[in-house]
């Protein structure tokens, strides 16, 4: 059975947006619920710099369509830390801080780690055992973005799939591209958002975005992507992409062209 492709930006609040997305005269109160109406995902960048509120959370929930998740990027105190297996506190304190209030809108959960962080095996798997499948009763998907090119080995993939982790698919300059799939969904940040395209994404890249996920959702075999290991089995996996940096005014552009792909 076909897995949902759910396709988004990062935020929802950028001056910029407001002209070439938003439509002149509407509130900024409002941008939330315009944004949801043409896209089906948004990263909020908002939890990674300060704790927000069970208020904040709730009123996010209220203001989107069914079906439309919010994915939340983790906190730095935690991955920015020097003591990485020392993080449950922290973890604690981002769960508690009101998560449950997003119900079925809450979809996975970024653990960004800076790009001067190296694999440590030893300190991944403890931070990775600290990482609960549920909290408030429900139930949480964790995604790992880690930059550092020590991290483009199969121990490192082999770990995320024992604790079903998924590893972030990232294109953009300044990352590895690595298609291994550890988890039971894809998670893709797509950073080459470009104000010179007419869909705000190079034509042919979206096609093939496109083309990536329908396979993905639908459990057919992706081969045109690097890996660090054999590939994964495949089976129908629920699927996120965020159209993330790069000229970010463009970003709601190649989302929603994307969008269009996968309808037809």
């Amino acid at each position: 059975m076909m897995q949902p492709i759910r396709v988004g930006i990062g935020g929802w609040t950028f001056a910029p947006w407001r002209g070439p997305f938003y439509p002149a005269g509407l509130t900024q109160a409002k941008e939330l619920a315009y944004a949801a109406g043409r896209l089906t995902a948004i990263e909020i960048n908002g939890t990674f710099y300060r704790t927000q509120s069970p208020a904040s959370f709730a009123k996010w929930a209220a203001e989107v369509p069914d079906g439309f998740v919010f994915s939340l990027k983790a906190p730095r105190v935690t991955t920015h830390r020097t003591a990485l297996a020392e993080s449950e506190p922290s973890i604690a304190r981002f769960l508690d801080s009101g998560l449950s209030e997003l119900g079925d809108r809450l979809g996975p959960i970024l653990w960004q780690f800076p790009p001067t962080r190296r694999f440590d095996p030893a300190a991944f798997a403890t931070f990775l055992t600290l990482l609960p499948a549920s909290h408030g009763g429900v139930a949480l998907r964790h995604v790992v973005e880690a930059r550092h090119e020590s991290f483009a080995v199969p121990e490192w993939f082999a770990l995320l799939q024992k604790h079903k982790v998924a590893a972030a698919i990232v294109e953009s300059d300044k990352h590895t591209l690595l298609g291994d799939l550890t988890a039971p969904f894809v998670y893709a940040r797509l950073q080459h958002n470009a104000e010179a395209e007419p869909e705000g994404y190079a034509a042919d890249a979206l096609d093939r975005w496109a083309d990536r996920a329908t396979r993905w959702a639908a459990g057919k075999a992706v081969e045109d992507l690097p890996l660090a290991r054999p590939p994964a089995k495949p089976v129908p996996r629920d699927c996120f992409i965020f159209f993330i940096s790069g000229d970010k005014v463009r970003a709601p552009d190649a989302a929603q062209a994307f969008i269009a792909r996968c309808k037809t």
